[in-house]
């Protein structure tokens, strides 16, 4: 292990950062559980396992794992059709048993197939859906939808109309605990000696204290429902007792096998996308195994079935608020899992004290460092090809969600690669021959039936009387369906139009006769100069420049 990954190379920095994860994974835990129809406790158990348990065995050095908000429609609808909840643990268990083996049969090496534009959209996204869902709670709006991140809620309302129901519920209080959460998150780290402290930490401090200056106000003072709410034990008994175990005896049920199976999917794509995600984010730049990382989510979510906890995966929103808050290694993800344990055994009446506004706050900045207009600024000037996928992933995935969201960047992305190659099949110039005008057009080194309607359409469209040089010399494959439209052009259509066509270069297996009984003089004139290019298989351009000269 190098120094830079190292567990104890940044131990106040990762302590700090741990701390700042686990106050939001407190809520987020919490959220999800309750969105996904689960007990509470379970949301506790998956966050516990995901920092204690896959930080350990994980290869990602800030990557931070938790319950998914992405899987609280499948698990909703798993529990309700498995009819109990002991029984979809042994759904997650098996889950975690097919993720361990994807990831010793390395199937992880699908996530490099992922393309950049989509990663950075899924993050520029995921920043601008925690704001949407965030304002609602900070203007003390806090309804049951913390860890719900799909446009359509659970509750009924989506999105915006959450945001319309805001207006109609602002807390004084809340508002004002916000305000003062996000001065402190930005503007403590500048004060001397006083930023030792991490910034979240006096942020939430600070929140409580307000609140409970605010309870002689009934105005001011927020209530339980806007604050953190985490299941009590009133013995060590009854903690015990919050754990649940799977029932081993439905392992023969068509439908804990169906719910597995999906649960492992998703899961992988999440976790891999996520996990990618966080690498570009890494300031160190480092590179997470994606077959480590199945294996080790493998193992968190087979003891988190086991125990009663929620199926786990990579974390972006966690993941980039451990990054923000200066984590180096991932010893910062296993303290955020540590103090969920030990809050949740010793001490959940002091974390029911924390407004959600104070929470909300510290992922306000996050969000907003996830899709700053800079990063728009920058996808734009990469042109058309990288910003349109970018676009459509950033749209769907917050009119949607994550996946939906993914996979529709992913097809638009193969689209734009198409048409840019559809485009590419040739280049040409226009030039004198010794007989006359000549237009040459240099084969590309792969022609596939996708250039075949523009090839044709740039033949089809020659000038009458020219000499027309088809070069493939440097094509290593030309596909069938474009070698009968050259052969059909030079039979056919070219005599008509006193088109000559000189075919130069094309290699016997292609099936096609270079022109022969050439004479020197024609040898030479063909070889010499290089192309320089006009246009890339566009012959609406080709048309302009033959108008042009």
């Amino acid at each position: 292990m190098n120094k830079q990954t190292s567990l104890f190379s940044n131990i106040k920095g990762d302590f700090s950062a741990g701390l700042v994860v686990f106050l939001i994974a407190v809520p987020l835990c919490l959220g999800i559980a309750l969105a996904s129809g689960a007990p509470l406790f379970a949301g506790m158990i998956s966050g516990i396992i995901g920092g204690l348990v896959i930080g350990f065995f994980s290869g990602s050095q800030l990557s931070v794992s938790g319950p998914a908000a992405g899987l609280t429609a499948v698990v909703l609808v798993a529990i309700t059709k498995l009819g109990a909840f002991d029984i979809f643990l042994l759904s997650v268990v098996i889950a975690g048993a097919l993720q361990l083996v994807l990831g010793l049969v390395k199937a992880g090496t699908v996530a490099n197939y992922f393309p950049s534009n989509v990663i950075t959209g899924m993050l520029t996204a995921i920043g601008i859906i925690i704001i949407l869902k965030q304002l609602p709670h900070a203007f003390g709006y806090d309804a049951n939808t913390e860890g719900d991140f799909t446009f359509f809620q659970v509750d009924g309302d989506n999105t915006f109309s959450a945001l319309l129901s805001a207006v109609n519920h602002i807390s004084i209080g809340a508002t004002i605990i916000t305000i003062v959460s996000i001065f402190i998150i930005l503007y403590w780290s500048k004060i001397p000696k006083l930023n030792i402290v991490p910034a979240p930490l006096v942020a939430v401090i600070t929140g409580i204290l307000l609140n409970m200056a605010f309870s002689g106000s009934e105005l001011l003072a927020l209530g339980s429902k806007h604050l953190v709410t985490l299941p009590v034990a009133n013995s060590f008994s009854d903690f015990i007792h919050q754990f649940t175990l799977p029932n081993f005896s439905a392992i023969s049920n068509k439908e804990v096998w169906i719910t597995a199976v999906t649960i492992a999917i998703v899961a992988s794509v999440e976790t891999l996308l996520n996990v990618e995600a966080t690498d570009k984010l890494d300031p160190l730049k480092r590179y997470t195994s994606p077959n480590r990382e199945l294996k080790a989510q493998g193992i968190g979510n087979m003891v988190s079935g086991l125990i009663g906890g929620l199926p786990i995966t990579s974390v972006i929103v966690r993941s980039s608020a451990n990054i923000n808050a200066g984590g180096k290694t991932k010893m910062a993800t296993m303290i955020h899992g540590a103090l969920l344990l030990i809050c949740t055994a010793l001490i959940p009446v002091l974390l029911n004290k924390i407004p959600l506004a104070t929470l909300a706050a510290v992922l306000l900045v996050t969000g907003y460092k996830l899709c700053k207009i800079s990063i728009f600024k920058e996808m734009f000037k990469n042109g058309k090809y990288q910003w349109v996928p970018f676009v459509v992933t950033v749209v769907a995935i917050v009119f949607t969600d994550l996946l939906i969201g993914i996979a529709l960047g992913m097809v638009v992305s193969v689209l734009a690669i198409l048409r840019g190659n559809m485009k590419s099949s040739y280049y040409f110039r226009k030039e004198k021959y010794h007989t006359g005008d000549s237009i040459r057009l240099e084969l590309a080194q792969e022609v596939s039936f996708l250039n075949k309607a523009s090839i044709l359409l740039t033949l089809d469209h020659m000038p009458e009387n020219i000499t027309l040089v088809i070069d493939a010399h440097k094509t290593a494959y030309i596909d069938f369906d474009v070698l009968q439209t050259i052969r059909e052009f030079k039979d056919i259509k070219a005599p008509q139009k006193n088109i000559k066509v000189i075919l130069t270069g094309f290699k016997p297996v292609y099936n096609i006769q270079n022109t022969p009984d050439l004479s020197e003089e024609e040898q030479t004139e063909l070889s010499s100069s290089s192309v320089h290019t006009i246009s890339s298989g566009n012959h609406k351009e080709l048309l302009k420049q033959l108008q042009l000269n």
